[in-house]
């Protein structure tokens, strides 16, 4: 046995990020046990089991992970796989929990070094355990060389996630460079299996895909120096075509990471499944100084039998309780105003002040000033990096404006791109080493600006205390936390040659810890993250900020594929939502805003129109779906979702429906992109009801075949269904069944 200091985990397990606590709160339903006479450790929670044990050559070696199983029944010692040929050494296919690059291996490692003396070779082996609460905690090492890993499993009661994430550290005489480093491998029995994940590209996110898995890789990752809007760091995998929203076993896991990160999914030579993630490892290098250590991020996956909704729906009540920063207590989204469509950078006082007052009568709760409001902003050329209020636009400061705000019932945000900078700044200007680079190359610019390089404590000390100052002298509630570009050149001078790639790794723990700072001397400060839309939405990222920005495309038909492809692997709580203007400026489609309104009511509502061009019929129509939302967001925001029909490969029909935690209230969203040949909608049976209690159907908006009746049992609208009236295109209804027995 060893001993691990219980709260070094809570702080540093996330490769130095902050991590919510809820996040690794002891339970007292998951206790890992250890089996001392076959070297079996297991853990059960939920529905699931996972299990490994300690082979005779001491690996420690996946055993099961799927369904819970009996408490007495079976599950080692763990068993070598015999030497298949001399091109197939028994160590190339054992099912590795975390393999060394070293020996006779073959397949993806987990961890890869190379030592300044020229070894590279890394065979990890068993060295003991300790159980802390939830959480084990196993050590593993070689000895000769002087590596020493310890792997910590934390499993959630409610959900049967597993947490894994590995603590690296050199406890030899002489540096290494890790070359590669994964949170965990993954691994599954041989079978017939495919795999969906997430791409996409700006305003155009979330794509869900589907491809079988064959012998050799698929490869998800982002090179960008964060999470990346081309592929997200989720996956899910089934038992080969069978498995559907409904039905098939599947198992999901997603990486807690908003930096550059890589998940491989290989299958070898036996048909074996393995999926391995964690840091990406191109232009990857850590040194490592003896006693030095690096921390990976956290990988956490699950298991349902029960199809890819239960899969998400696990996946969100996870996030919702134990990842976001307030847990089960947070507040629901409040409804927002953004005034960059009405103003982009031409914001004043006198105008702003006149959007608030606009929001305010249609019942909004939160009043946002987006770009432009400091600094020489007068287009995306120039300012960043200079937080301080244009006096010009606002001569009193943001506090006339901010109590204005206020007094009209709204909390207050601002949007901020902090980790960002335009040549033409006074920060530029004065530090034109902030920004990362390689001495002597060229610098790329991105929307006019390059990256701060936040690895370095004084750019990490500007930043935290610029912000610090801004909240403090402002009465701020909320911060659009923007980030609009990808890395280039990502040199770091400062540092020797071989200490250089380390900025992967400390840029985001740095970022995680400005955000860590800020909320703790703000209590009640809430953080959106957002990055040109989707491109940095991760459970790293929202373990320390309250709502993401999906996309940019805030058009209404788009938002239906960009927020389904979104709820596969991340819950609406924290996904905003924006009413626009129409025509959309992304398509220039025309739409309703009947159909715009119901399609953002889906996740966290928010307004991004120029209140100023509404009629007094628009606002009429605003205020009478912002009253109908806040009567149902708990259930939208927090309620379990089933994805009753896919607007997925541009199909034109979408159908969503919401449970709320306490089964008393079901919403139903709907929508029709486009009608063809008289085709009627199809039939909607709802899922999750009490078949035996009565459901009463009231419209916000639309209505139902005639001979619907108002009232009816669970098992009548989940087997019988209802049937809409919708004809034409961009058509929706929005819908809401309330329990009465």
């Amino acid at each position: 046995m060893f001993r691990i200091h219980a709260s070094r985990f809570a702080l540093v397990l996330a490769g130095g990020a902050f991590i919510a606590p809820s996040a690794f709160a002891a339970s007292k339903d998951v206790t890992p046990r250890y089996d001392a006479e076959h070297k079996v450790f297991r853990l059960d929670a939920a529905g699931v089991t996972y299990a490994m044990g300690v082979n005779a050559d001491g690996r420690l070696q996946t055993l099961y992970w799927g369904a819970r199983l009996a408490q007495d029944d079976p599950l080692g010692p763990a068993q070598i796989p015999p030497q298949r040929s001399s091109f197939d050494p028994s160590a190339a296919v054992t099912r590795q929990e975390y393999a060394g690059w070293g020996g006779a291996i073959t397949t993806t490692p987990a961890l890869k070094v190379r030592f300044d003396d020229g070894n590279r070779d890394l065979v990890l082996r068993y060295d003991s355990y300790r159980v802390e609460g939830d959480g084990l905690s196993i050590r593993m090492d070689d000895k000769q060389a002087g590596v020493e890993v310890t792997l910590r499993y934390t499993m959630d009661a409610a959900t049967g996630i597993v947490g894994r994430s590995a603590h690296i550290e050199n406890k030899s005489r002489q540096a290494l460079t890790v070359d590669e480093a994964a949170a965990a491998t993954w691994s599954l029995p041989a079978g017939d299996y495919s795999l969906r994940y997430l791409t996409g590209t700006w305003a155009g996110e979330w794509h869900l895909q589907t491809r079988a898995i064959a012998p050799g890789s698929t490869v998800l990752e982002s090179r960008r120096g964060s999470t990346g809007d081309e592929n997200n760091p989720w996956f899910a995998i089934g038992r080969g075509g069978e498995w559907n929203e409904e039905h098939g076993d599947v198992w999901f896991g997603a990486l807690a990471w908003s930096g550059s990160w890589r998940i491989r999914v290989d299958e070898d030579i036996l048909g074996q499944v393995r999926v391995t993630g964690g840091f990406n490892t191109f232009d990857f290098g850590y040194r490592l100084k003896p006693g030095e250590s690096l921390n990976t991020p956290i990988f956490y996956a699950g298991y349902t039998p029960d199809g890819a909704g239960e899969a998400s729906r696990l996946l969100h009540r996870f996030e919702r309780n134990r990842i976001l920063p307030e847990g089960p207590s947070a507040k629901p989204r409040p409804v927002l105003y953004n005034s960059w469509e009405a103003t982009e950078f031409k914001v004043d006082e006198a105008g702003q002040e006149k959007l608030a007052e606009k929001a305010a009568a249609l019942g909004v709760e939160r009043f946002v000033v987006d770009d432009g409001w400091f600094g020489a902003r007068n287009s995306d050329h120039a300012g960043l990096g200079d937080w301080t209020v244009n006096r010009t636009k606002f001569p009193n400061g943001l506090k006339p404006l901010i109590d204005k705000v206020h007094g009209l019932g709204m909390s207050f945000g601002l949007w901020v791109e902090p980790e960002m900078v335009n040549p033409d700044s006074d920060l530029y200007r004065a530090h034109p080493d902030w920004v990362l680079n390689f001495p002597g190359r060229q610098r790329s610019e991105g929307r006019n600006q390059l990256v701060l390089n936040l690895a370095r404590d004084d750019v990490k000390a500007y930043v935290t205390d610029v912000l610090d100052k801004l909240l403090a002298e402002n009465d701020i509630q909320f911060l659009k936390w923007d980030y609009n570009r990808n890395w280039s050149e990502p040199g770091w001078p400062q540092m020797s040659p071989e200490d250089q790639q380390k900025v992967y790794v400390t840029y985001v723990r740095n970022l995680y810890d400005i955000f860590r700072r800020l909320r703790q001397r703000h209590p009640g400060l809430e953080i959106e993250s957002c990055s040109g839309g989707g491109a940095r939405v991760d459970l790293g990222v929202m373990a320390l900020t309250d709502e993401v920005w999906p996309s940019d495309n805030t058009d209404p038909s788009d938002r239906l594929s960009i927020q389904d492809g979104f709820s596969q692997a991340y819950a609406p709580a924290t996904m905003m939502a924006w009413v626009t203007g129409s025509p959309n400026w992304v398509n220039n489609r025309t739409s309703s805003l009947d159909f715009r309104f119901l399609s953002s009511m889906q996740g966290g509502l928010g307004i991004g129109a120029n209140l100023l061009e509404w009629t007094p019929a628009d606002g009429e129509t605003a205020r009478h779906y912002i009253a109908e939302y806040k009567t149902i967001r708990a259930t939208v925001q927090r309620g379990d979702l089933y994805r009753l029909v896919s607007p997925q490969n541009r199909a034109p029909w979408s159908a969503t429906e919401s449970v709320s935690t306490d089964g008393k209230q079901v919403v139903l969203f709907a929508f029709q992109r486009q009608g063809e040949e008289a085709r009627p909608f199809p039939t909607l049976r709802l899922r999750g009801l009490d078949p035996k209690a009565h459901y009463r159907l009231r419209f916000i908006h639309g209505k139902a075949m005639p001979g619907t009746p108002e009232v009816a049992s669970g098992a009548y609208w989940m087997q019988h269904g209802l049937d809409l009236m919708l004809k034409g295109d961009l058509v929706a209804a929005g819908a809401v069944f309330t329990r009465e027995s």
